[in-house]
């Protein structure tokens, strides 16, 4: 690996893995310690090193060990960190992480919340509820939130652009019925049986428009028609109501909280998996957002959130934003 001009910022985050894993002298052990998938820490050590223009660790199948480079490397990243720690220990955070939930009752953004007030107790993380991702990323680079989650690839590239994002769930799909609905004796309702329906997925909302776009893609060719755009409803009483009016089936996800005379059915052949991302501004640090990203890493492992059943069904476009995340 040919040396290049030294790098004029180092990302913490990849001097962190680089420390774990010349420790360890392990990628699987030093990613069970950083609760991230074993790909992605293999990805930043290799960033890391490209932006070093050296190789820091001999890999074969037997074994890891630390170059010259790698050993001279560990003190200095060492200090490094420990200057960081210390630097925030001393000014601390003392604004509030303000994380944006989408919307109340939804239970992948509530557990990664919860878990991360859980590794870090210190800090204030406010719970926000901005209903859609593309409202969320508008505030997330104005400042006026600090990290959202949602489907990332639906984003307009320009938001994308100032955001950086991590997978967090593939998260199975549901559709929520009249409890009178022909479908609502079903446990689970095949997609097919949906064909001739017309089913809500906030048309018309500009802040779910990736939301809407996610729905297009599964109904293409399925016979299934998108309810036009409804009176925008601010609020779960205001919700409720139109959509008691309408009668339209809504598109959702299996933690979707049932609203009064409705039921909530997955899903099936295929299984549609809505990707969730935690979604936060490039370059932003904050303590609460790394007890964020810890709490993600730590759920997806512990509940194989990222993995996908054999029938499982995502776009295209949304399996290449998960495997090439920042």
């Amino acid at each position: 690996m040919s040396p290049g001009p030294p790098p004029a910022h180092l990302d913490p985050r990849l001097l962190r893995a680089f420390v774990t894993v010349a420790e360890e002298l392990h990628f699987t052990r030093a990613a069970a310690r950083l609760f991230v998938a074993q790909q992605a820490l293999s990805r930043d050590v290799r960033r890391l090193e490209r932006e070093l223009g050296t190789e820091l660790f001999v890999r074969t199948t037997r074994q890891v060990t630390l170059t010259a480079d790698g050993e001279r490397l560990v003190p200095l990243a060492r200090r490094a960190l420990e200057a960081q720690d210390a630097l925030l220990a001393a000014f601390g955070e003392v604004r509030p992480l303000l994380v944006d939930l989408n919307s109340p009752g939804l239970d992948t953004p509530r557990r990664v919340l919860h878990r991360a007030r859980d590794l870090a107790p210190d800090l204030e993380l406010m719970a926000r509820y901005e209903s859609g991702l593309t409202g969320a990323a508008t505030e997330i680079l104005a400042g006026r939130l600090d990290a959202s989650f949602g489907r990332y690839a639906g984003l307009d590239p320009a938001l994308r652009a100032g955001l950086a994002h991590q997978p967090v769930r593939c998260e199975p799909m549901a559709v929520v019925l009249p409890e009178d609905h022909r479908l609502a004796g079903l446990d689970r309702v095949p997609l097919a049986a949906l064909a001739g329906e017309t089913v809500y997925a906030g048309a018309g909302n500009p802040r779910t428009p990736e939301w809407t776009d996610f729905a297009r893609h599964l109904f293409e060719g399925r016979g299934i028609d998108l309810a036009p755009p409804a009176p925008l409803a601010v609020g779960v009483e205001e919700f409720e109501r139109i959509m008691a009016k309408t009668r339209c089936p809504i598109l959702a996800v299996v933690g979707f909280p049932a609203m009064p005379h409705t039921v909530v059915r997955p899903l099936v052949d295929p299984v549609p998996l809505s990707p969730v991302s935690l979604v936060w501004r490039k370059g932003l640090v904050h303590r609460g957002l790394d007890a964020l990203r810890r709490a993600a890493g730590q759920l997806a492992a512990e509940n194989g959130w990222l993995s996908s059943p054999a029938d499982g069904w995502i776009p295209a476009s949304d399996k290449a934003t998960m495997r090439s995340h920042n």
